[in-house]
């Protein structure tokens, strides 16, 4: 059995503002909805964390795999490859004296070996997507090191194929209960990123999530990214035990990182 303090374990999200603010990164055992408009970096935030995942424990991390459920198109191997060669640099960095005492320590910090352990599924409709996330349970059963269930981004298909509105949000209802079940009998984290929609609300027209209405009970966290200016911030909107706060954070060549603290030449991206 795992322990209570295992299983209160976080995944680092590359920036230690943004860690602070979910009270250490993403929680296991929850499911965390991440929105924000195109361009903010909902994608690279969520590779981020299933390269993150997989740090090994020696280095402070869980030493998990992830599933990666793309609905987009999204996914880019090239910059998961760059993300994975950031992250392996941050740990030679912060541990310069641990590294190469076994080959295995060896074999683990190759970017080849961090993509090994995504397990990515391209979801092309809403049929497909009912269909992966059913299939989790069974997946998860014979593949128990995955720490992290990413999809990117949970309602694409909803939006675009589903026209009866009262069944699209019994399905969705339906679907984040499982996800929240998954959640807690694996010991995982489950990150929904999502898209925003414009609505018009007294008089005014203001950004909110995508099925917001029927999808506000999914989520055990809530994450907002936006711009403020030309600077990137994230705000928790929901929590069960964190106030609301706000944080910068930067999208660098390596990934995601603090904003003060990045030399790296930023860049914008979906």
């Amino acid at each position: 059995m795992l322990s209570d303090e295992q299983s209160q374990k976080h995944i680092t999200t590359g920036s230690g503002d943004l860690n602070n603010i979910l009270g250490g990164g993403i929680h296991c055992k929850e499911v965390t909805e991440i929105g924000g408009v195109p361009g903010v970096g909902k994608t690279q935030l969520g590779i981020q964390l299933a390269i993150n995942v997989q740090i090994p424990v020696e280095y402070g991390g869980l030493g998990g795999k992830a599933v990666y459920i793309d609905t987009e198109g999204s996914f880019m191997v090239e910059r998961v490859y760059q993300i994975a060669e950031g992250c392996i640099s941050d740990i030679l960095e912060h541990f310069p004296h641990s590294h190469g005492k076994s080959s295995s320590g060896q074999k683990q910090l190759q970017p080849e070996h961090f993509l090994a352990d995504i397990y990515y599924f391209r979801i092309c409709s809403y049929t497909e997507q009912i269909a992966a996330i059913n299939y989790l349970e069974k997946f998860l059963g014979e593949h128990k090191d995955v720490r992290i269930v990413i999809i990117d981004s949970v309602t694409f298909h909803f939006r675009q194929d589903f026209d009866d509105l009262a069944l699209r949000t019994r399905v969705l209802s339906g679907l984040s209960l499982k996800l929240m079940k998954i959640a807690k009998a694996f010991n995982l984290a489950v990150v929904l990123l999502n898209q925003v929609t414009t609505k018009f609300t007294e008089g005014s027209f203001q950004l909110t999530l995508a099925l917001g209405d029927s999808w506000s009970h999914s989520c055990t966290n809530r994450l907002i990214l936006y711009w403020n200016g030309n600077d990137r911030y994230a705000y928790l909107d929901k929590s069960p035990s964190l106030p609301v706060a706000s944080a910068p954070y930067a999208v660098t060549g390596k990934g995601v990182r603090d904003a003060a603290s990045s030399n790296h030449k930023r860049v914008r991206v979906t």
